[in-house]
């Protein structure tokens, strides 16, 4: 699991909101934190005993990584998180480690893969649904209607689910393989798998962590990552 980082804070720290960790062991996962702030040497040591990989949300990735200059409302980019981030992306599916990314990892994984971003919601898709609510993290704010013929709706087993929202940064271009599963009603592509990987890799634009205490759909995005992740260890 990914954690985010201060920036420009003193002191420099990494966290985690703890329904991530919830959610995770809630499914009958073991968390493990990996912070940008780890060495080579770290890294190295600890992959090796991960059998699931969770890109978790929080701040923007940097327009740089797919060519562009940095809108006025891009904040808090952590070019080592970025650079760690995008890293494990490769290590996963190279290694066929199973992946879920939330929010800003959906994002992670998509430029990863040589996709791209809209910037600002706002600015960019003027019109669009209000994507980063007032309400509260467990309060559902918009549909997504789910591809029938997609993993996604197989994992959380409906068509149509009520998710909250809590980005500006949106999917734009899709990186190599990727394919959109779901969509908010004003276009937003809000969630996307490699069809063609033989571990499961997925990820949605919101929050199931915290919804996840009270909404089937979003406890079973956790299970199918660490159900997998078990299957995973299993072939060890």
């Amino acid at each position: 699991m990914t954690t985010s980082v201060s920036v420009n804070q003193v002191p420099e720290r990494a966290f985690v909101n703890a329904a991530y960790v919830r959610a995770v062991q809630d499914a009958g996962g073991v968390p493990v934190l990996l912070s940008p702030h780890l060495d080579a040497w770290s890294k190295t040591v600890l992959w090796p005993l991960l059998d699931g990989l969770l890109l978790t949300g929080g701040a923007d990735v940097d327009p740089a990584r797919w060519g562009e200059e940095r809108h006025p409302a891009t904040y808090d980019v952590s070019p080592a998180r970025d650079a760690l981030e995008i890293e494990l992306v490769s290590s996963a599916l190279e290694d066929q480690v199973p992946l879920f990314a939330v929010c800003r990892g959906v994002q992670v994984l998509n430029v990863a893969l040589g996709g791209s971003l809209w910037q600002d919601i706002p600015t960019d898709l003027p019109g669009s649904l209000v994507h980063s609510q007032k309400e509260a993290r467990e309060q559902p704010t918009h549909a997504v209607k789910v591809s029938g013929d997609s993993d996604l709706a197989t994992i959380v087993g409906r068509r149509e689910i009520q998710v909250n929202s809590f980005h500006h940064q949106a999917l734009k271009h899709l990186g190599r393989g990727l394919r959109e599963v779901a969509r908010a009603p004003d276009g937003i592509i809000e969630a996307i798998e490699l069809p063609d990987a033989p571990t499961p890799v997925f990820g949605v634009q919101w929050h199931p962590e915290d919804l996840a205490g009270h909404d089937d759909a979003a406890r079973n995005l956790f299970r199918a990552l660490v159900d997998a992740a078990r299957e995973r260890a299993t072939r060890r």
